[in-house]
């Protein structure tokens, strides 16, 4: 299967985890961890539900894929990210060796590229822009949607 065919696929899924946070009324951002073409974790924000600010999808796609595979490092491990990682996240993706970092949309106020550092690991390989429409659309709308319950409340 072509490149541009498996990260599609495999972006799919990461929307799928999107969806599930939106479902729990979590900012909808989902992440799936790829090793040897076999998705070995599934994840997606959970701060709302443990009350952790560090619960974002990626935090949770490391740790459920260090626990599959037994160790620390995702060396010759692939994450796929609806939109951009935090600085936070692309750290953890640094220190967890991850080989490729493949995300959907940017996050143009809170993404680990607005910082001049180098985050990630020195081999890590960076492809953006998969299914960025589908991926910047749920963000967005989900966003929209908060602001106009927030001005609703403030109007009643």
């Amino acid at each position: 299967m072509p490149h541009k065919e498996k990260d599609e696929q495999f972006m799919r899924a990461a929307l799928a985890e999107a969806e599930k946070a939106l479902e729990k009324q979590e900012v909808p951002v989902g992440a799936v961890v790829v090793w040897k073409d076999t998705i070995i974790a599934r994840a997606h924000n959970l701060t709302e539900t443990l009350t952790d600010p560090t619960a974002h999808a990626e935090m949770q796609a490391i740790t459920a894929a260090a626990s599959y595979l037994g160790g620390k490092y995702l060396t010759g491990c692939s994450i796929y990210i609806t939109v951009e990682p935090c600085p936070m996240c692309a750290s953890a993706l640094g220190w967890s060796q991850v080989s490729a970092v493949i995300f959907g949309c940017p996050d143009e106020k809170k993404g680990y590229s607005l910082i001049p550092s180098k985050l990630l690991h020195p081999k890590t390989v960076v492809r953006d822009g998969v299914l960025d429409e589908e991926c910047r659309l749920l963000i967005v709308n989900f966003f929209k949607l908060k602001r106009n319950r927030k001005q609703k409340n403030i109007t009643n």
